[in-house]
C-alpha cells in the first residue's frame, strides 16, 4: 500500500551543489593566481584555465524555475557542502548564512561565469572597520583618502564617471598620489573602469579609453604628464544592449577594498560604502580581474602578492581611540559604540515600528515630538519655564568642541588625514553646528553640499546623542564569514538572466529569515521580488521596505520594467496580501534627516541610493544591486553578504540616526499611499495610477539614465 504523505508539509529543495561546482571551490585555482604565475595573460584567458573541462552546459530545467531557489527544507549533508565550499577562518558561518550561500552556489551550475567571481574565493572571511551612510562628497572623501595614501597600485570601478564636484575628489587625489610617489621614487600602477555610453561597445565591449577622450570635458581624468609617477589605463565597459556596467568599488594595494552604492557624480543621494580588509579583499582582487577581462598594460604589481602578505589592517590604536571611554564618538556628543546605544546594545528593526506607532494615532506621519528608542523623545533635552515656553538644553544647542577646528576636506581645499581616526575627526567637526547654527541647521548645510545649498529641513533638534554621524567606525573584530555574491552583465532585452548568486541570495533571504527582513534601495519593482515579499509577510516575518518615493518614476514606466515604486506598494496592499499579512509589510518612503516628510526624487532635493538587505538582524548583503528589473536581470552588480550581528546591529542604527525614515515615511497600511496629519498626500508624488501612456514617460526616462542625468 503507498504511503500517504502529509501535503502540508514543505517539499525538499530540488536544488544542490553540483560536484563540478564543489571541486571548484575546494580548488586552489583562480583567475588572480593564473595571472600570479603569467601577469601577461589576460584575465578571460585566465578565467577559461580555471573553468577548463568544467565549463559545459548543465540543465537545471528539470528541477523546475530558477526561482523557487530557497523554498523548502535542504538535506543537511547540503549544508555541510556549503560550509566547505568557503574559507570562513576561526568563525563559523550561521545556518541561514549557510543556506543563502547554498542557494546562491547553486546558480553557478547554470553558468560558472554568473558570480563574477572564481569560485574558490566566492566564499571567504574579512573584517569591516568602517561603513558610511552620507552624501555623494563624504564617500568621495574617504576615497580620496585611501588614493593618496596608496603605495602600490589602485584599482577603481564605477558605473558612471561624470565630470564635477564628486570627480574632482578623486582626480586631485590621483595628482597628489603622483606627486608623493614621486618623492618616494616610485610607480603607481591605476587601473579604471566605467560605462559611459558609446558606439564602440557595439564591436568591443571592453573599449580601451585613449588619453584624448578620458581627458576631455566629460571625464575629466589627468594627462599623463600631469601625473607622471601613475601608469593609469582606463577602459569603459557595457555589454549591448542592457548589460550595464553597475558595479562600484575601489581596492587599493590588495590590502583593503571599498564598495558603494554611489556614482561618481554629483548627486542629492543618500548613499552607503563599507570597507573590507583580511581575506575577503583577495576575492574582490580577482572579481576585479575578472571584470576587466583585457590584458593589463602594465601589470598590478601585487597580482602575485594575496592580502596575508600585505601588513596588518586598520585596527591599529589611533582606531582604537576613535571611540571614548563613554562610547561617543571621540570629542563629541554622539554615541557610537555598539555596547553603550542609548537602551543597551542596538536597537532591533521592531523598535522602528515601535517609535512610529507609539508616537502617533490614525495615518498621521508628522510627529511632534518622536520618542526616540531608550525610551527618551527629544523634548527630554528641553526645558520649560513657569509659562511652558520652550528653553533650550544648553547640550542641545551647543555641541562638544573639537580640541582643534579642523578644515573642512573639499575638492577644492583638500585636507587628507594619515590615518581613518584622522578623516572620522574632521569629517565629523565638519558636520556639527558652528556658531549661531543648530544641529538640524548643520545637518542641513551638510546634505545640502554642491547641488541644494540654502535648502531648508524643518525636521525638529535631535538628541546631541543622536547626532549625525556618515562615518560608523565598527570597533575591532575578528575575522568573520563573508561571500561575495554577485551578478554578471546580460545585455539582451528579456528577462531569462534571472539565475545568479545575487538574486538567489536575496530570494533565499526571504524564503529562510526566522524574524525579519530589512531592505533599502532607490526602487522596487523586480517581478520575483513581489511574491517573495508576499510569501514572507504572510509566514509572519516583518519585512521593512525602505524605498525612495519616486525615484526613477518614468524609467521604472517603461514595458518589462515592473512598475514605478508608488503603484507597487499599493498593490502590495490593496491586491496581494491577505488581511492577516499585512501588519507584517512595513513599507516606508525615505526621509531625510532634516525633513519630517518625504521628498519626491523628481526635484532633487533628498534622495536614497542605498542597497542593502539585512536578514534576522544578522546576515547582510550590501553593494550595488537595487531591487529592481534592471539590476535583477541584466547591470553587473558587485555585492558581499556578511555573518555579523554586530555589524548588522551598527547598520541599523546607522540607518536610524541618519535618516528620518522611521519617524515620518511610513505609509498607510491599507492602500500603501503616505498622507500627512492633513491626509494630503506627498507634494509632486507620481500617484499610484499613471494612466495608459506611462510608456511614453518611460521612454524620457530612459534617454535620461543613458545620459547620465535618471536614477541608476
Amino acid at each position: 500500500m503507498p504511503q500517504i504523505q502529509d501535503t502540508n508539509l514543505p517539499t525538499e529543495s530540488p536544488y544542490n551543489i553540483s560536484e563540478r561546482v564543489h571541486q571548484l571551490c575546494l580548488s586552489s585555482e583562480s583567475v588572480s593566481s593564473i595571472l600570479a604565475q603569467d601577469p601577461s595573460l589576460p584575465p578571460g584567458e585566465a578565467w577559461k584555465k580555471v573553468v577548463g573541462h568544467h565549463d559545459h552546459p548543465h540543465d537545471q530545467n528539470s528541477k523546475g524555475d530558477v526561482c523557487q531557489i530557497g523554498k523548502g527544507p535542504i538535506d543537511p549533508k547540503e549544508i555541510e557542502k556549503a560550509r566547505s565550499c568557503g574559507r570562513w577562518g576561526s568563525q563559523e558561518p550561521s545556518d541561514l548564512f549557510l543556506r543563502m550561500y547554498h542557494d546562491a552556489l547553486c546558480t553557478l551550475d547554470d553558468d560558472l561565469a554568473c558570480g563574477m567571481v572564481s569560485p574558490s574565493l566566492m566564499g571567504s572571511s574579512g573584517t569591516m572597520p568602517l561603513s558610511i551612510t552620507s552624501v555623494v562628497p563624504d564617500i568621495m572623501r574617504h576615497m580620496s583618502n585611501l588614493i593618496v595614501r596608496a603605495e602600490k597600485e589602485v584599482f577603481l570601478a564605477t558605473n558612471f564617471w561624470q565630470n564635477g564636484v564628486a570627480s574632482k575628489y578623486i582626480t586631485t587625489a590621483i595628482r597628489e598620489l603622483s606627486r608623493r610617489a614621486g618623492e618616494r621614487g616610485t610607480k603607481i600602477v591605476m587601473k579604471i573602469i566605467y560605462d559611459r555610453g558609446s558606439l564602440k561597445q557595439l564591436f568591443e565591449p571592453h573599449y580601451t579609453v585613449p588619453e584624448s577622450e578620458y581627458t576631455g570635458n566629460a571625464v575629466a581624468l589627468p594627462a599623463s604628464h600631469e601625473i607622471p609617477n601613475i601608469d593609469l589605463q582606463v577602459v569603459n565597459y557595457h555589454r549591448p544592449l542592457l548589460g550595464t556596467f553597475h558595479a562600484k568599488y575601489m581596492i587599493i594595494d590588495r590590502k583593503l577594498a571599498v564598495l558603494q552604492s554611489n556614482n561618481i557624480q554629483d548627486s542629492d543621494n543618500m548613499e552607503m560604502m563599507v570597507q573590507l580588509e583580511g581575506p575577503i579583499v583577495d576575492s574582490m582582487y580577482d572579481m576585479a580581474l575578472l571584470s576587466w577581462h583585457k590584458k593589463l598594460e602594465p601589470p598590478l604589481p601585487l597580482v602575485n602578492s594575496p592580502v596575508a602578505q600585505n601588513g596588518s589592517g586598520s585596527f591599529d590604536a589611533s582606531h582604537a581611540g576613535i571611540f571614548s571611554s563613554d562610547g561617543t564618538l571621540a570629542n563629541h556628543s554622539a554615541v557610537i559604540h555598539p555596547d553603550q546605544l542609548p537602551g543597551g546594545s542596538g536597537h532591533g528593526l521592531d523598535a522602528f515600528d515601535n517609535i512610529q506607532r507609539g508616537a502617533t494615532t490614525g495615518d498621521s506621519n508628522g510627529i511632534a515630538n518622536p520618542i526616540l528608542p531608550g525610551g527618551n523623545s527629544i523634548e527630554s533635552g528641553i526645558h520649560k519655564d513657569h509659562n511652558n515656553h520652550i528653553e533650550r538644553d544648553s547640550k542641545m544647542e551647543k555641541p562638544l568642541e573639537s580640541p582643534t577646528t579642523l578644515p573642512e576636506h573639499t575638492a577644492e581645499d583638500p585636507h587628507y588625514d594619515e590615518n581613518l581616526a584622522g578623516e572620522i575627526q574632521r569629517l565629523q567637526a565638519s558636520i556639527s553646528a558652528k556658531p549661531g547654527e543648530t544641529r538640524m541647521q548643520a545637518i542641513s548645510r551638510h546634505l545640502n553640499h554642491t547641488v541644494n545649498k540654502g535648502f531648508q529641513g524643518d525636521a525638529p533638534e535631535c538628541n546631541p546623542r543622536d547626532e549625525m554621524t556618515p562615518y560608523m567606525p565598527h570597533p575591532a573584530h575578528e575575522p568573520f564569514p563573508m561571500a561575495l555574491v554577485c551578478r554578471a552583465p546580460y545585455g539582451p532585452p528579456n528577462h531569462a538572466s534571472v539565475s545568479n548568486p545575487q538574486n538567489m541570495a536575496w530570494l533565499s533571504a526571504l524564503r529562510n529569515a526566522q524574524k525579519n527582513v530589512f531592505i533599502q534601495s532607490p526602487t522596487l519593482n523586480a517581478v520575483p521580488l513581489i511574491p517573495a515579499i508576499v510569501e514572507a509577510c504572510e509566514r509572519g516575518i516583518d519585512v521593512y521596505c525602505y524605498i525612495c518615493l519616486g525615484y526613477n518614476d518614468s524609467g521604472e514606466m517603461l514595458p518589462m520594467q515592473g512598475g514605478h515604486n508608488e503603484a507597487i506598494a499599493h498593490r502590495l496592499y490593496t491586491s496581494l496580501l491577505s488581511p492577516s499579512a499585512k501588519p507584517h509589510l512595513h513599507w516606508y518612503w525615505y526621509v531625510a534627516k532634516d525633513q519630517t516628510k518625504p521628498i519626491t526624487a523628481t526635484t532633487k532635493r533628498r534622495s536614497c541610493h542605498i542597497k542593502l538587505l539585512i536578514a534576522d538582524e544578522h546576515i547582510g548583503i550590501v553593494g550595488n544591486g537595487n531591487q529592481d528589473t534592471q539590476s535583477w536581470f541584466h547591470s553587473q552588480e558587485i555585492n558581499v553578504m556578511i555573518d555579523s550581528p554586530e555589524i548588522c546591529a551598527a547598520w541599523i542604527e546607522a540607518l536610524r540616526r541618519n535618516q528620518n525614515t522611521h519617524l515620518y515615511g511610513r505609509v498607510s497600511g491599507e492602500d500603501g499611499v503616505w498622507r500627512d496629519a492633513q491626509q494630503k498626500e506627498a507634494a509632486g508624488a507620481t500617484g499610484v495610477d499613471v494612466g495608459h501612456f506611462s510608456w511614453a514617460r518611460g521612454f524620457i526616462g530612459a534617454i535620461k539614465r543613458v545620459q547620465g542625468t535618471g536614477g541608476f
